[in-house]
Order: C-alpha cells, then sequence, then structure tokens
C-alpha cells in the first residue's frame, strides 16, 4: 500500500552551498535557495553536534521566519514549505573547527590533519513555515586524511578552496585526491547526508520522493 503524495511540497534550502545545492539536484530533489545570512558563532564552547545542531536550526529558523506569509510560504491546506537548514564542522583530536579564517591557518590545519583521522559532523534542520514544526539530526562521518606533499598542499591553498568549506578540505572538489575515504555517509562530508533529510521529512509525514523531479524521458 502506498501512501498519497504530499500536495505541493516546496523545499527550500536555507544554504550558501553549491555543494549542497548540487546534492539535492543530483538526486532529483526540487528545491529552491534562499539563504539564512545567519552568522556561523555561538556563544560558549560547545561540542561538535551541540553547535552543528544548533547553527542548523538557527539557520532554518530564519528563514522559515521570512518566508510566512509569503508565496512560498503556502497557506494551510494548499501546500507546505519545508525549510532545511545544515552546518558542517570537523572534529579533529577532540577539538571543533569550522572554515579556516586565513590561508596559514588552512596550512597549519593540514599540518594537523595528514594522516589522522577526523569526525565530519552535519547538523540537519527542518522547519514546517506554516505549522513551525521543527526537526533536526545530527550526522557523523569519519575522514581518513592522506599526506599531500608540500607543493601540492601550496596548490591546493592557492585554489582558495580550503577557505570556503568546514575543515578546509572538500570530498567533490580540488581536495579529493588528499582524502585517503571515509567511514560512514560521504554525502554528509560534501554537506547533506540525503538519508538525513529522508528521515527527517518522514517525520513530518512526507515521502522524499514527493520532491523527486520528473526525469525527462529520452526519444
Amino acid at each position: 500500500m502506498t501512501s498519497s503524495p504530499s500536495p505541493g511540497v516546496n523545499l527550500v534550502l536555507a544554504s550558501t552551498s553549491p555543494a549542497r545545492h548540487r546534492l539535492l539536484s543530483a538526486a532529483g530533489i526540487r528545491h529552491t535557495v534562499q539563504p539564512s545570512g545567519v552568522p556561523e558563532d555561538l556563544d560558549g564552547n560547545p561540542g561538535a553536534g551541540d553547535a552543528v545542531a544548533e547553527l542548523a536550526h538557527r539557520k532554518a529558523t530564519a528563514v522559515a521566519g521570512t518566508l510566512h506569509g509569503t508565496p512560498l510560504g503556502t497557506p494551510p491546506g494548499s501546500g507546505r514549505t519545508i525549510v532545511l537548514g545544515c552546518d558542517s564542522m570537523l572534529e579533529l583530536n577532540g577539538t571543533v573547527v569550522g572554515k579556516p579564517a586565513t590561508p596559514e591557518e588552512a596550512w597549519q590545519r593540514w599540518d594537523a590533519m595528514r594522516s589522522h583521522d577526523g569526525v565530519l559532523h552535519t547538523g540537519h534542520c527542518v522547519v514546517d513555515v506554516t505549522s513551525g514544526a521543527s526537526a533536526t539530526e545530527v550526522v557523523g562521518t569519519t575522514v581518513r586524511f592522506g599526506d599531500p606533499t608540500r607543493g601540492e598542499l601550496e596548490a591546493y591553498l592557492n585554489t582558495g578552496e580550503p577557505l570556503e568549506v568546514a575543515g578546509a578540505f572538500t570530498l567533490d572538489g580540488y581536495g579529493a585526491p588528499f582524502i585517503a575515504g571515509v567511514d560512514g555517509d560521504p554525502g554528509n562530508v560534501v554537506g547533506l547526508s540525503l538519508p538525513a533529510l529522508r528521515r527527517l521529512l518522514a517525520s513530518m509525514g512526507i515521502a522524499i520522493t514527493d520532491l523527486w523531479e520528473p526525469r525527462e524521458q529520452g526519444p
């Protein structure tokens, strides 16, 4: 027995991350993008899981607040708008790190990461614009770092990529050759766990298949 599709479900990604947008698009998930503008800093010294969960929640609720009463914020009975907020941080040797502020910091980060393991934590939060209901999940993936040469690392830093991402590395860009492997969901390292998104949507009575874009049929 199959459930009826959810009418007019809109997914809004509250993120500036091109990688998260690409992940959703590659999975055929219909969505729009609206950055939250929420500062990525917290008071105190929370653990990585608590920090990414809180920031993901802040981002999702900030965008949901701007959408309520707008065309995307559909009224009850005519569909739903769900906002997805995400945030990622790397935990290395018990220390939580986000995006490096300078090339020098990125260099120091890689000196600490090379030939070691870290855990990339990503917080995911979905908020129903109309009801305000929310659900949050944090996913952790172990990353095994390689040992790039000094020349390789200089070339990588010159791309500017390490300054744009949590942990100063990527799994889907210039940094990919310097990652020896991952244990867990690789999409989570890129910035978004699709299995986690499926679970969060299901908790709100929405099947992820209701957000699939129809495939174009060949000739």
